[in-house]
């Protein structure tokens, strides 16, 4: 079984043990994304599927795996997804408690390939999975992080592809100055 990992974010520059058979590759499926999820652990504002969104490009890479459950374990672990939300890693085929997606299915059939996963973290803000923060709200967390926790924040937001244009990332820019680095992901990504 052939199998992709679908990405958008931190994944392209940093995948982790995610292991990868091949670089990223443009053209994946268009998805709602922005950066809707203030992490509990971590500075950056993500990037995450979000219904209502724009639908964006995504980039698409072959796992270094052919079997599913060992990629979404994979996949699992470079997140700090524990194994007890199935839900937040996204597969087809599906698993029990995991997400499918009938956009991600149809660019499979479009592609010929058999699988995929792909991070399926909630949007969250105040401590709430599924609240959708709003974009001054959004500004405001990064604006007032600390600087060493302020400059993790912004490189993922400049390294994040440039033609990820979302609304809230247009408030960032407007207000941080935090421009997409198109060195940045190019170079980075594999």
């Amino acid at each position: 079984m052939n199998i992709v990992c679908i990405a958008w974010g931190s994944l392209l520059w940093k995948p982790g043990p995610l292991k990868l058979a091949s670089g990223w590759h443009p053209g994946g499926p268009r998805l709602p994304l922005e950066f809707v999820r203030v992490s509990d652990d971590s500075p950056e504002v993500a990037l995450v599927l979000c219904e209502g969104a724009r639908p964006q490009a995504t980039y698409w890479a072959y796992v270094g795996t052919h079997d599913l459950d060992a990629a979404r374990a994979m996949l699992g672990a470079r997140e700090k997804i524990t194994p007890a939300r199935p839900d937040w890693i996204g597969s087809i085929p599906g698993r029990e408690g995991a997400r499918e997606d009938a956009r991600i299915a149809a660019w499979l059939r479009s592609m010929r390939i058999d699988a995929a996963v792909w991070t399926a973290l909630p949007p969250k803000s105040q401590g709430r999975p599924g609240r959708v923060p709003t974009a001054g709200e959004v500004v405001a967390i990064l604006d007032g992080l600390p600087p060493e926790e302020r400059a993790q924040a912004e490189r993922y937001v400049r390294c994040t592809p440039a033609h990820i244009d979302t609304a809230y990332r247009r408030h960032i820019e407007a207000a941080l100055g935090w421009r997409a680095s198109r060195e940045a992901h190019v170079t980075r990504i594999r």
